[in-house]
């Protein structure tokens, strides 16, 4: 059954489907906002893969590399998609969005999410932002073929839509690694809901209650979204940055695998916002495996090479910067703090800046300054 109601009973069975978005899901058809070609499958020669897709509690990727020509065998960086349904309701279980309340959505996307948020909302309350033409204009003929003409707006999502302020609530749709000035201007007295980071790691949502001129909240969830385009974390193929060059030696009796969790990783990201990683095991049954480290300028790598039942492992480092080094220290001074869990730490934002901070406000652990 590749139909609506397969992705409503999806949703309903796994129990992720709140009774005040039911309806919501039931009546805005998501095939008409997806592409009849999608990496998936094309409507025109396999519909039933089509079908399967899209009524699936999946991501369904809409726009590589910024829809521009692809080479084949060149890297694919996945720019724009519909997201996973279970995911979208996840976002606006966190936004605490109320009848009669307006809210402001950064990144249309396809227009799914404006359209949930029309059909529960009223169009009339629902302003949505998209930086990338082409994306932003689809999804305008989406929403329209499915019956909503929310406010759509062809702009910087950064920049929040003064016009239309003030707004209850805030929903951004792509990972940010600071939350804007112009967005708690623009909600004064709400809540802003964003997936939130730094190249390192940027599997959080940030949920922020807005008043008196500040943003404060906390730290949940495990969110796989696409990146502000101005703001991008590092990615790409290891032999498009790695291209043979011999590194400075060493070991280390850290296991790699343990600086990658998620704890250790979200306290690394807080000061280490310019690198990236990549575990990738060995192509043998051997269960070895090499953890890559870039800096996202490409100019430094690191690599720890991980054998099983190992004591110490092989460490190699090159570029301007040590980044197992860099890696390292963070990891013991995440240690030295007591291996604190994501959920005690906290974000603060206003008009100086933003801070992450454990436990207290006062106890600041990480300072970005807004520009």
């Amino acid at each position: 059954m590749t139909t609506q109601q397969r992705l409503v009973e999806t949703l309903r069975s796994k129990g992720l489907l709140p009774p005040d978005w039911r309806d919501a899901v039931a009546s805005v058809d998501r095939a008409l906002f997806i592409p009849e070609v999608i990496e998936e499958g094309d409507f025109s020669t396999d519909p039933e893969s089509w079908l399967r897709a899209v009524y699936s509690d999946a991501p369904v990727v809409t726009q590589v590399n910024d829809g521009k020509s692809t080479p084949e065998g060149a890297f694919r960086l996945f720019t724009s998609s519909s997201s996973m349904p279970s995911v979208m309701l996840e976002m606006l279980g966190l936004l605490d969005v109320r009848e009669g309340q307006r809210v402001l959505e950064i990144g249309t996307g396809t227009g799914y999410n404006a359209a949930w948020l029309s059909h529960r909302l009223g169009e009339n309350n629902v302003t949505s932002v998209e930086v990338d033409e082409a994306v932003w204009s689809t999804a305008v003929e989406n929403l329209k073929r499915a019956g909503f003409h929310p406010t759509t707006i062809l702009g910087n999502g950064r920049d929040g839509h003064h016009r239309g302020a003030p707004y209850d609530r805030i929903i951004c749709t792509c990972t940010m690694r600071e939350v804007p000035p112009a967005w708690w201007e623009q909600c004064p007295i709400g809540r802003i809901v964003t997936p939130w980071g730094s190249s390192f790691f940027s599997g959080s949502y940030a949920t922020l209650d807005v008043m008196n001129g500040k943003a404060q909240g906390s730290f949940s969830g495990y969110p796989a979204f696409m990146w502000d385009r101005t703001q991008r974390g590092g990615a790409g193929r290891i032999p498009d940055i790695y291209h043979g060059e011999e590194g400075e030696k060493g070991s280390t009796d850290i296991a790699p695998q343990n600086v990658v969790q998620d704890d250790p990783a979200f306290f690394t990201g807080l000061s280490l916002t310019d690198a990236w990683y990549r575990w990738c095991d060995a192509d043998d049954d051997s269960g070895e495996a090499t953890l890559w480290f870039f800096a996202d300028d490409r100019k430094s790598w690191a690599t720890v090479e991980y054998v099983p039942g190992a004591e110490t492992y092989e460490v190699e480092q090159y570029g301007p910067r040590a980044l197992w080094d860099e890696v390292r220290k963070a990891f013991l001074d995440w240690h030295a703090l007591g291996k604190p869990e994501r959920s005690r730490f906290g974000l603060t934002v206003d008009g100086d800046g933003q801070w992450v901070w454990l436990d207290d406000p006062h106890n600041v652990m990480a300072n970005r300054r807004l520009e």
